[in-house]
């Protein structure tokens, strides 16, 4: 059975919404470093929420989103598809961890910069503790932080092994850790394997999302984990284990477990 797809006007239609978006970012990056800290959060969070509505992509969310004023939360997600930043901007502004390559991409690299993305340089050893330093000092300071402990891209069915190193900078901080396990569904229910960034260049992502009639994203954020009395390596398996538990059950399993719509959406 042929798989369906969206017409070549929808694709049209959505490619255009998302250069729109795009472009807004760009103009939006430039008085960014200069707005209150609520006003960037507000930005961050209409922008990626503008993004997924560009690509009719729909975000539901379950579990125990950390609070705007919350002190000291570092996210800990699976990594899917490029769309994993913008699904945990809507839900929940954060300032991200990325590899050092993709500050020099076009466009993408610059709204990164602007909007204060650590860069790790992960071909070396040593910059680990160094950008654990930095971590540590955004979560001091207030800021939510979200980390990708996988260090590569899965298909949203399973997690990769976690690393535990970038994990030392909620111990140092005292921070709370939010296992957050993020999923794309398709038109059935089912895993939306066109939506995983995996061995594909990201043009034909694109091309593939475009494509999709119906992209569900779907968030858990987990019970929260205390850093304190426990090390690196604990926090990096019981994060793996929670976000493996979440990837390995359906959707929306229970009544009482049924997601929420992105507020604003």
């Amino acid at each position: 059975m042929k798989k369906k797809t969206t017409s070549i006007v929808v694709r049209l239609i959505r490619l255009f919404r998302l250069l729109v978006q795009i472009v807004t970012g760009i103009l939006q990056s430039i008085v960014y470093p200069y707005c209150s800290h609520s006003t960037q959060q507000r930005q961050m969070k209409n922008w990626a929420a503008g993004m997924l509505k560009a690509l009719d992509i729909k975000i539901h969310y379950t579990g125990n989103i950390p609070n705007q004023s919350h002190q000291r939360a570092l996210l800990v997600a699976n990594h899917v598809s490029w769309l994993d930043i913008c699904v945990i901007l809507a839900v929940c502004p954060a300032q991200f961890v990325a590899k050092s390559e993709i500050s020099s991409w076009p466009i993408i690299g610059f709204l990164s910069k602007r909007v204060d993305t650590l860069f790790i340089k992960r071909a070396k050893r040593r910059d680990t503790a160094r950008i654990n330093q930095e971590i540590s000092a955004a979560l001091t300071a207030g800021k939510c932080v979200c980390i990708f402990p996988e260090g590569g891209i899965s298909d949203g069915t399973q997690t990769l092994h976690f690393h535990a190193s970038l994990l030392q900078s909620a111990i140092n901080a005292e921070a709370l850790v939010y296992p957050v396990a993020i999923r794309y569904l398709d038109t059935d229910g089912n895993t939306c394997r066109d939506a995983a960034y995996t061995d594909v260049s990201l043009v034909t992502s694109l091309r593939q999302i475009l494509r999709q009639p119906h992209i569900e994203a779907v968030l858990n954020c987990n019970e929260p984990i205390h850093s304190t009395e426990k090390n690196r390596r604990e926090l990096a398996r019981l994060s793996e284990e929670a976000i493996n538990q979440n990837l390995s059950q359906s959707a929306y399993h229970s009544e009482s477990e049924k997601p929420s719509y992105l507020p604003n959406a």
